[in-house]
């Protein structure tokens, strides 16, 4: 994206205002992607300064070759990945879908519906294998393609869709039998 490479040009020679607007950009899908990784938001804060700080810290050296957006994804993915194998600790923590939610304010009906809804896709998400549940993050939330997935994963393209497809389907099943009681 031409953006992405004006905007990095700009950071290379330390323009702050290129620095926020990058920052801005991609805060929030980010930050959901940290909670949505951990399962809980403080940690998920702590990620996403960790990943930028390295990102400014090694900003002479680096080499864009897709999405800045992208390969910031996987820099959270990677340090949440880090943060659960030090802890060896997994929480599956509320997951926090309100920023995906219309513009519009929804009535108490409709903010108490989806927040059940939140309650019943976080728990069973929460339910997943982890490289799974990662899997299913990363290509519905942060937008990487299974390529991107499978290098994040350490893994083949294929074996990142089946992850992939094998959470969806396991996450149908799971909010399709909870449907039906």
């Amino acid at each position: 994206m031409l953006d992405d490479r004006i905007l990095l040009w700009r950071l290379k020679r330390g323009s702050p205002r290129a620095l926020r607007r990058l920052y801005g950009r991609v805060e929030a899908d980010l930050l959901t992607l940290a909670t949505n990784l951990l399962g809980r938001s403080d940690r998920a804060e702590d990620v996403l300064q960790d990943v930028f700080i390295r990102f400014i810290e090694s900003i002479e050296t680096f080499e864009l070759t897709g999405s800045l957006k992208g390969y910031l994804a996987k820099c959270v993915a990677n340090r949440s990945r880090d943060l659960m194998r030090r802890d060896r600790t997994r929480a599956a923590g509320p997951l926090e879908l309100a920023e995906r939610v219309a513009a519009q304010q929804p009535g108490p009906l409709q903010r108490a519906m989806a927040s059940e809804q939140r309650q019943r896709l976080s728990a069973a998400l929460g339910q997943l294998p982890y490289e799974q549940q990662e899997a299913v993050l990363l290509h519905l939330q942060a937008g990487l393609k299974f390529r991107e997935i499978a290098e994040v994963q350490d893994i083949s393209p294929k074996t990142a869709e089946s992850r992939y497809r094998y959470g969806i389907d396991k996450l149908r099943s799971m909010l399709n039998g909870q449907a039906d009681k």
